[in-house]
C-alpha cells in the first residue's frame, strides 16, 4: 500500500512508516508470533468500519445504525466456525476480543470467581503470561498452580494429573507460547474430567496449524478454545473465543460489558478477510510448508551444534538453548539483529538466568514461509546463525548473505 493521503498530510509519520516498511523488507523474521498479512487484510483494517460504535452483540446493540455491521460480524463468526469445521448447534463463538490476553481473562472471569484455583502451564516452561504468571493480573486475581515439562522438554502429563488431583482447579489451561511439541488434548481432557474441571485450550500459536490440518484439533476434547488471530492464522491482531453453547452466555458477558466497550469492527472485518483466506486450498499448502521449514531449521541448527529444547519440533517454532555457547538470549538477539536476523530472547525450562536476559532464543517459520522460503533456505539460515554466534564469519559478510537470501 502506498498511503498517498498520509504521505501528503502527515510527512513525519509517513517517513516513520516508510522506515518500518524498509526495515521489514531487509530482515529475516524468525519470530514465531509474527507474520505478514495480505494486502486485502491490510486494506480491510482501513475501512469505514473503524468509525462505528457497536456495543453489544449482533442484533442486540446499544447504538443504532449497525444493520451492516451486524451482517458483517455474523459473517465473521460463521467463518470462525467454518475454518475448524464446527457446528453452531454445539459451539458458540465471540470475535470481539481485542487481544488474546483479553480472551483468556474473559474465560476466567466468565466461568470462575477471583481467587478460584486454575491450573496452567508455567511461563518459563512454555506457557503464557495469561496462564497465571504473577506479572499478569491473571496470576494476581486467581489462584494459579502450574505444571511444566520434564528434563526432556516435553509436557509431563503424569505431573499434570497429580497436580490436578491435589489442587482440584476449576479450570485447566493447556497450550503455550514456546512449546514445540504436539499437545495431547485427549490426555488433558481425561485429567479435567476426572476432577470435574473445564478444559481451556489456548491455541493462539497453533490455530493456523489446526485449521490447516497439521496439528490435532482441541475441539473434540476442550470446553473452551481461545486463539489470537495473527501468528499462524495471518490475520489482524485480535482474538476469538469458542465455547460450548451452554457456556457462551457467560463468556459473552465477560467480554462485554465485563472487560470491553465497543468492539473494533474494522479489525473484525479484517479478520473476516483473513478467515476467508484460511478456507482457500493454498492456505493448507502454506501451513505444510511452515512445518517443513520448521523441521528443516531445527535439524540444521542441531547439525550446526545447537541444543534445541526437546530435541526438535512438531510445529512452527523451537527454543534454542544457548548456554553451551556461553552467551545469553539477549546478547544473541542483539548480534543477530545487527545483521538482519530477527528472533526473540526467551527463557528455557529450568533456566538459571533472569527473564530479561535468559538463556535461550525462540525462533519460528511462519513469516519466512509467507515470504516464500523453503527448506534449503532454512539450512542457509542455520549456517548463518551458527557463523554469527560462533564468530566464524564477520558481521559485514553476514549482512550480505542475509540480503542475498531475501532477494
Amino acid at each position: 500500500m502506498k498511503y498517498p493521503a498520509l504521505k501528503k498530510n502527515n510527512p513525519k509519520l509517513f517517513k516513520l512508516l516508510a522506515k518500518e516498511q524498509k526495515r521489514r523488507a531487509e530482515v529475516i523474521n524468525l519470530i514465531p508470533s509474527e507474520n505478514f498479512v495480505s494486502e486485502a487484510v491490510l486494506e480491510a483494517l482501513a475501512t469505514p468500519f473503524t468509525d462505528k460504535y457497536a456495543e453489544g452483540k449482533p442484533h442486540m446493540r446499544y447504538y443504532f445504525g449497525n444493520l451492516v455491521v451486524d451482517e458483517m460480524e455474523d459473517h465473521a463468526k460463521e467463518l470462525a466456525l467454518k475454518i475448524f469445521r464446527l457446528s453452531l448447534k454445539k459451539w458458540g463463538v465471540n470475535v470481539q476480543p481485542y487481544a488474546g490476553s483479553i480472551a483468556n481473562l474473559a474465560v476466567y472471569a466468565g466461568l470462575t470467581k477471583t481467587g478460584d484455583k486454575i491450573l496452567g502451564m508455567s511461563l518459563d516452561h512454555g506457557g503464557h503470561l495469561t496462564h497465571g504468571h504473577k506479572a499478569s493480573m491473571t496470576g494476581q486475581w486467581w489462584n494459579f498452580e502450574h505444571y511444566g515439562v520434564g528434563k526432556d522438554g516435553r509436557i509431563d502429563y503424569a505431573e499434570v494429573a497429580r497436580l490436578a488431583k491435589k489442587h482440584k482447579p476449576k479450570i485447566i489451561v493447556c497450550g503455550g507460547s514456546a512449546y514445540s511439541r504436539t499437545i495431547d488434548f485427549k490426555k488433558f481432557s481425561k485429567v479435567a474430567k476426572s476432577i470435574g474441571a473445564w478444559l481451556v485450550a489456548d491455541v493462539s500459536h497453533i490455530a493456523g496449524l489446526i485449521a490447516g490440518g497439521a496439528h490435532p484439533s482441541p475441539f473434540p476434547f476442550a470446553d473452551i478454545v481461545t486463539t489470537t488471530t495473527h501468528k499462524t492464522l495471518r490475520g489482524p491482531r485480535a482474538a476469538v473465543i469458542y465455547a460450548r453453547q451452554e457456556l457462551m452466555p457467560a463468556i459473552d458477558k465477560a467480554v462485554f460489558p465485563g472487560l470491553q466497550g465497543g468492539p473494533h469492527e474494522n479489525t473484525i472485518f479484517s479478520l473476516a478477510v483473513a478467515l476467508e483466506e484460511v478456507l482457500k486450498p493454498k492456505f493448507k499448502s502454506y501451513i505444510r510448508q511452515v512445518i517443513k521449514n520448521s523441521k528443516a531449521l531445527a535439524k540444521a541448527l542441531v547439525a550446526e551444534g545447537f541444543k534445541i529444547v526437546s530435541g526438535g519440533t512438531d510445529n512452527h517454532l523451537m527454543l534454542v538453548d544457548l548456554s553451551p555457547l556461553g552467551i545469553s538470549g539477549k546478547e544473541a538477539g542483539e548480534i543477530l539483529e545487527s545483521v538482519g536476523i530477527i528472533v526473540n530472547k526467551n527463557a528455557i525450562p529450568f533456566d538459571v538466568r533472569k527473564p530479561w536476559d535468559p538463556s535461550g532464543i525462540r525462533v519460528g517459520t511462519p513469516a519466512v514461509t509467507t515470504q516464500g522460503m523453503k527448506e534449503s533456505d532454512m539450512k542457509k539460515i542455520a549456517k548463518l546463525i551458527a557463523g554469527i554466534l560462533k564468530k566464524n564469519i564477520s558481521l559485514s559478510v553476514s549482512r550480505k548473505e542475509v540480503s542475498a537470501l531475501l532477494h
